[in-house]
């Protein structure tokens, strides 16, 4: 079973605040506009994969379904002001918590105890960030996490605004795959169908079709998967048979 380098939702939420603090300038900006381009969490560089012959993979990805999942916390709206972005959204019936990331990197927990107004705040934001938001209930169960939002990117304007790579949008990627077994960074289970990808460019919940594979959900990060690459899992020696290969992603 091959090891990937990757970074589990428990990780993430234990170093989260810790590698921005890092890997990011403190946001002293005046405007959202100077602020510091959003760096990878990650100060690794990853060796250099030469892309070898193209060939389908034997398991595909199937397009996968969040039925059952809580909503989506709608309502979302963030202004950047004083060095820090803060975030509102609306209350999810039966959510005891929330997650928000920023470009799938944890920078808030926010516990449902029945607050007037639900509000989050990122410390170190970046120009351009990706924020995501989950609800979450309190069971230890895979649908536990709830439905991902679409992304907010932060403009230059200071204020969140609504963000998908459009439709039909192809893109000629770099495709390595994985088959780690446990958790993804957004707290949905590995498997057939869920990808790692550089959420600066693709934000977490985006899907997408690999050629020779399928379709893909954007869930998870890695080290290793910087820039225009995408990590897609496959079961067992599956993942080592696929290597690496340049591929076509088109966005759905």
């Amino acid at each position: 079973m091959r090891s990937r380098a990757w970074i589990s939702t428990f990780s993430v939420a234990l170093v989260g605040l810790v590698l921005t603090g890092v890997h990011l300038a403190r946001a002293e900006a005046a405007t959202a506009g100077g602020l510091p381009a959003c760096k990878h969490f990650s100060d690794v560089k990853p060796p250099n994969r030469p892309a070898g012959a193209s060939h389908d993979a034997k398991s595909k990805g199937p397009k996968i379904s969040l039925s059952g999942r809580l909503p989506a916390p709608s309502g979302v709206a963030g202004t950047y002001s004083g060095g820090k972005v803060t975030i509102s959204f609306n209350r999810v019936p039966g959510a005891t918590a929330y997650r928000v990331w920023r470009n799938a990197q944890s920078v808030a927990w926010v516990s449902d105890w029945g607050q007037p107004a639900l509000t989050a705040t990122d410390p170190n934001p970046c120009r351009h960030g990706n924020y995501t938001i989950v609800a979450l209930r309190s069971d230890a169960s895979d649908a536990s996490t709830g439905q991902l939002s679409g992304a907010y990117r932060l403009e230059d304007s200071g204020k969140l605004a609504a963000f998908r790579l459009a439709a039909g949008t192809r893109l000629n990627y770099k495709v390595t795959s994985y088959n780690d077994q446990g958790l993804t960074a957004s707290g949905y289970a590995a498997g057939l169908g869920k990808c790692a990808v550089d959420a600066r460019f693709i934000p977490l919940g985006t899907r997408f079709q690999v050629a020779g594979y399928g379709w893909c959900y954007a869930a998870d990060i890695g080290l290793w998967i910087q820039g225009d690459i995408v990590d897609i899992w496959l079961p067992g020696s599956e993942a080592d048979n696929w290597g690496v290969q340049q591929r076509t992603i088109t966005i759905g």
